[in-house]
């Protein structure tokens, strides 16, 4: 799927860890776009849902739902260029269904949340560009330690493997706007201009030809322009 102009709203996806809040205020800078950065801290549901993750599961997926979509929803309004570093389509797809699947959140409330999902998701245009950071478990840990937030620390293992396949599932099939899924694994776009020019060059490469095969050193990392 070709990008068909300027990414006008470009949206990072990937697990807990991945690189999202860096890659987006890279590319804010570069582009000159505005970003937007998930207020993590504020959700005051967050430090009680890593200590009871059954009791708050569905509290802490609704608050994250509305603050979520009520941001995307004022920076399309904006019409200013802009970059977040969350998309609303995870919610549901990854965090509520891993909630659910691994018994955190019972059927009743994960229903329910489907249905506020089901009923908001179709007014909310899709954003020019969704780029996926694809990390493996080991990276993401690495990560979370390495920015020390506390409610962070007790996130098990598990929780991170069972958030990647999901994640996989979903980037497969997502069809609502160009995707680019980038091996954070091997990328620094934080410390190394050549990474990170990359980066650009593949944004660059699906706007003017998304059929042109993958860029020479990148493609052999995994970037792949969908």
């Amino acid at each position: 799927m070709q990008v068909e102009s300027k990414p006008k709203v470009i949206v990072i996806a990937g697990n807990i860890g991945c690189g999202k809040s860096s890659l987006s205020k890279w590319l804010a800078d570069k582009l000159n776009y505005v970003p937007w950065y998930e207020s993590v801290d504020d959700n005051p549901y967050l430090d009680d849902f890593y200590g009871d993750m059954h009791k708050w599961s569905f509290h802490l997926q609704v608050y994250f739902l509305s603050t979520r979509i009520e941001t995307y929803r004022r920076v399309v309004a904006s019409g200013r260029p802009a970059i977040l570093d969350r998309s609303i389509f995870e919610d549901a797809a990854m965090f509520a269904k891993n909630a659910y699947q691994t018994g955190i959140m019972n059927e009743r409330d994960f229903n329910t949340y489907q249905r506020i999902y089901d009923g908001i998701i179709p007014s909310c245009p899709p954003p020019d560009l969704l780029i996926y950071l694809r990390a493996s478990v080991p990276t993401l840990l690495r990560r979370i330690a390495k920015r020390g937030r506390d409610y962070e620390a007790s996130i098990p293992r598990e929780y991170l493997e069972q958030l990647n396949v999901l994640y996989e599932d979903w980037i497969q099939t997502f069809d609502l706007c160009p995707k680019l899924i980038l091996p954070a694994d091997d990328l620094d776009f934080v410390n190394s201009y050549h990474d990170f020019g990359y980066i650009l060059d593949m944004i660059e490469a699906m706007r003017v030809a998304p059929e042109q095969p993958l860029l020479p050193g990148l493609g052999l990392r995994g970037a792949m322009p969908v």
